[in-house]
């Protein structure tokens, strides 16, 4: 990070809170704020594909969403904090069958591929 010429993460969002605080903790949040690119929203990597930042922070599945972009790894599993997604319905549903036939299959192990190759783990 700190070779980068410029590295693009987010104002708001769970990836740019967590990127700013980590690089706060690793002492180095000075130094990389100095040439960052942050974003106020959307993709941090439609800033290396412009040429404006050499390194993108953001979560896995949101860098995958831009195309051109090599993904070198994720940041270690024991400083990442992980963000889990939740689905449920409405409990006065007109279609509670359908919703929950939609949510089982979502959870299935059928769906799990899927899920991995958006940077997802189910």
């Amino acid at each position: 990070m700190l070779g980068a010429r410029a590295v693009a993460y987010s104002r708001s969002g769970a990836s740019g809170i967590f990127f700013a605080g980590l690089i706060e903790r690793m002492g180095i949040a000075s130094k990389i704020n100095a040439r960052a690119e942050i974003i106020p929203a959307g993709f941090t990597a439609e800033l290396l594909v412009s040429g404006e930042a050499d390194l993108a922070v953001q979560q896995l599945s949101e860098l995958k969403q831009i195309s051109g972009v090599e993904i070198v790894g994720a940041i270690p599993r024991e400083l990442q904090t992980p963000a889990v997604f939740s689905a449920g319905r409405i409990s006065a549903s007109t279609k509670a069958a359908d919703a929950d036939r939609l949510l089982k299959y979502l959870a299935s192990p059928e769906v799990a591929p899927t899920l991995r190759n958006s940077g997802l783990e189910p």
